[in-house]
């Protein structure tokens, strides 16, 4: 399923709700997969993270927070490891598996991930320093961007950074002056546009050729030789990345058979002159936001790619490639599970379209107004991507009413939940849960009308602690430069 909803929006659907939306028999219910697997609820009702009441940690910790369940990640980690290497065992071969930084990264969850037994992949001065701070082996470091900037890439030759992956001959040229004036040897992947695209948003979508990322398959091939001219910077491999939120094989398959053509060029020529070069598939392996999502799983999804890759090898004659992907929304998302507050709650009456199951009813629209929104989860109003919402604090006693869920930024686009069955007796001061927002919501966010990002609360075991600290209104006020500033008096200018 794709992440925006079947119709537009803007339009109305005949029924006000999305046809992949169903009325659930219990509005209480915490739908399988969507949720982390510590989710419950006690007996009173309340929403429980690995062994602490939602309520509890709000009052802890404040609303919004974004709750991560430590285990949960941990977990998924490990598994992307087994199901990648296992899937490349048998055949033969070996696979490395990247983490995806830009998915979420803070110091806890660099050191969470080297513990698991993956790398990390960067894409800025900003999460390399992270990475490094966590004490990340550089060489377990992939720096990825399409345009690095030139102290991006000294301070990645300078520290050691195990791969570069390359996007631009500007970005060659300019790995080739930095490494020649410090004297590093650095490896490379090529990253290659193979011109398959993702069934996905658009925005989304990284593979096919008119976008920024990579060189086409013909670029590519020139940028191998030039890389094959100079002295100290090598080719290790190729890299592509076909999109986002990803369900099947059939895009990985298509794409693994484009660039394995261009590796067994290269490796011909000579250009691809490595013991054991690499071939990196990227991630964009998806999750469930809803009950309606039906991803594949990661151990499916693993076997099927390698299988096709080593059939597209079979069939050239070449020998598998060490394996690398880079999974991140699949290994931090689900852990993830925002906390508000509601604060509003209006019913507005619609001049179109008809009550869910009532084609006689007028349509009308609830809006469950919460104390966060496009500042702490831009996505939906990025890519109209779809979530789920839950009352945390107690189970709710009332029907299943169709809700949409919004946030208190002054933007008529500041949805967080699209379309949700929540109970009729959501009231002010409840507490909402919002699911699957481990990947993307944190990175994404902002500052948007001078609200404060909110902090990440790892839980684990009964147990909770802070690995991002949330901001305070002092701390925005802190950057505004003219708050220090003295009045200016007669002699300083003033008329």
């Amino acid at each position: 399923m794709l992440d925006d909803a079947t119709a537009p929006r803007g339009e109305v659907t005949p029924t006000l709700a999305p046809a992949w939306l169903t009325v659930p028999d219990d509005p209480n219910d915490l739908a399988p997969g969507v949720w982390p697997a510590s989710a419950q609820r006690d007996d009173e009702g309340a929403l429980v993270l690995a062994g602490i009441p939602a309520p509890e940690l709000t009052r802890t910790f404040g609303t919004p927070v974004l709750v991560l369940d430590e285990d949960e990640v941990r977990a998924r980690a490990r598994g992307a490891l087994a199901a990648f290497g296992d899937a490349a065992a048998r055949h033969g071969g070996r696979a490395r598996v990247y983490y995806a930084g830009k998915a979420f990264l803070s110091t806890e969850v660099a050191r969470w991930m080297i513990d698991a037994g993956l790398n990390v992949d960067v894409c800025s001065a900003g999460e390399l320093a992270v990475a490094l701070a966590a004490d990340v082996p550089p060489a377990r470091i992939g720096f990825h961007g399409n345009n690095k900037r030139v102290f991006e890439l000294e301070r990645a030759v300078e520290v050691g950074v195990g791969t570069i992956i390359v996007d631009s001959e500007i970005e060659i040229e300019r790995l080739a002056v930095i490494t020649e004036r410090l004297d590093r040897r650095q490896s490379v992947l090529i990253r290659v546009n193979s011109g398959v695209h993702a069934e996905t948003h658009s925005f989304l979508a990284t593979a096919h050729e008119d976008q920024k990322f990579g060189f086409t398959l013909k670029a590519a091939e020139r940028a191998a030789e030039r890389i094959h001219e100079l002295p100290l910077v090598d080719l290790a491999g190729l890299h592509c990345h076909i999109g986002s939120q990803i369900f099947g094989t059939a895009g990985f398959r298509e794409s693994a058979s484009r660039v394995l053509e261009l590796h067994a060029l290269l490796s011909e020529r000579g250009w691809l002159d490595v013991p054991e070069p690499i071939l990196n598939l990227g991630g964009g392996f998806g999750i469930a936001y809803t009950r309606a999502d039906t991803p594949t799983p990661l151990e499916e999804l693993a076997a099927g790619i390698v299988d096709a890759v080593a059939d597209e090898c079979a069939v050239r004659g070449i020998d598998l490639p060490v394996l690398a992907f880079e999974p991140g929304r699949s290994i931090v998302g689900t852990a993830g599970v925002t906390l508000y507050e509601v604060g509003t709650v209006k019913t507005v009456s619609l001049d179109t379209g008809s009550a869910p199951g009532d084609a006689d009813a007028p349509a009308e629209r609830r809006y469950v107004s919460v104390d966060g929104g496009m500042s702490d989860n831009a996505r939906p109003a990025l890519y109209g991507a779809q979530y789920s919402a839950r009352l945390a604090s107690r189970e709710g006693t009332g029907e299943p009413a169709l809700s949409r869920v919004v946030g208190l930024h002054c933007e008529s686009g500041d949805i967080v939940v699209d379309h949700e069955y929540l109970p009729a007796d959501v009231t002010p001061g409840d507490l909402l849960a919002v699911p699957a927002t481990g990947a993307y919501c944190a990175p994404l966010a902002s500052n948007y009308n001078h609200v404060p990002r909110p902090p990440v609360v790892a839980v684990t075991q009964g147990r909770a602690r802070i690995i991002v600290r949330g901001e305070r209104i002092e701390d925005l006020l802190a950057r505004d430069a003219g708050i220090d500033r003295a009045p200016l008096g007669a002699d300083e200018g003033e008329a």
